[in-house]
């Protein structure tokens, strides 16, 4: 006889033994129950590898779904990466000063000029002995000691420049204008540093100043610099001046002799 079965979650008990009911074209047969039985659990179990294989189909093709809409949708995707890290190089402090030295030697720098290793926002200065840092943190040479009182503020001073930047170029200079420069101390119109370096000097003196970013010019677009590095100058004060405040109806000044 040919069974045409479909499974049902019905169960029949039949001799102690669980069976699947079956229908049957006819007749149902308690004599063939458990070829029915062996068939039934043959078609169940081939049903449920169809449903689990549609079940992987589906979510296979929902994958892929996804993934082409985060695809065309531009969203970054973040894959695992298991390429090895470039490790940092070494602080070569005797590559870096070497490679200072030959610049400042390409820019004419002059003698004795302090050198500068520079590792990002990291500067040490190479100085000889004749250089004394001071707490501030500025470096400072006595080239030659000149005589007579120190400038107070208030005072006008008349001195000669040379500035210099870490490379040694040179970039500005009063000798080569031609005129000494002239500034009354204690009116915050020199750099922090210049004023400090300058304070304690004496006329004929010359004294090479190493200015720290932290005691320098301000930096910025408005500004003639662009980035914090240390600043070199060779100053020779050349005189000091008592200045007297003079008015003229609502006109004031200073008058330096």
């Amino acid at each position: 006889m040919l069974l045409l079965c479909s499974p049902l979650r019905a169960k029949l008990s039949f001799s102690e033994t669980t069976l699947f009911a079956c229908q049957a074209r006819g007749v149902f047969s308690t004599q063939k129950m458990f070829r029915v039985q062996c068939q039934a659990g043959s078609y169940l179990q081939a049903h449920r590898e169809e449903n689990r294989n549609v079940l992987c189909s589906e979510e296979n093709l929902r994958r892929r779904n996804l993934l082409l809409v985060l695809v065309t949708s531009s969203i970054p995707l973040a894959f695992p990466s298991y390429g090895k890290t470039k490790g940092k190089n070494p602080y070569d402090e005797k590559r870096l000063l070497e490679q200072n030295r030959r610049i400042q030697k390409e820019n004419n720098a002059p003698e004795d000029f302090p050198n500068f290793v520079r590792e990002g926002f990291t500067v040490k200065v190479v100085a000889s002995e004749n250089y004394v840092k001071r707490d501030s943190g500025l470096v400072v040479w006595d080239i030659a000691v000149g005589k007579g009182d120190s400038p107070k503020a208030g005072q006008q001073v008349t001195f000669h420049y040379v500035g210099y930047n870490e490379s040694g170029r040179r970039i500005d200079s009063s000798y080569v204008q031609g005129t000494p420069a002239k500034i009354r101390m204690g009116t915050n119109a020199l750099v922090p540093g210049f004023e400090e370096g300058i304070r304690d000097m004496k006329p004929g003196g010359k004294r090479r100043i190493v200015i720290p970013p932290e005691l320098g010019p301000p930096v910025g677009p408005s500004t003639f610099f662009s980035s914090k590095q240390f600043e070199v100058f060779d100053v020779e004060l050349v005189s000091i001046q008592d200045c007297t405040r003079r008015t003229i109806g609502f006109y004031s000044d200073f008058v330096c002799n």
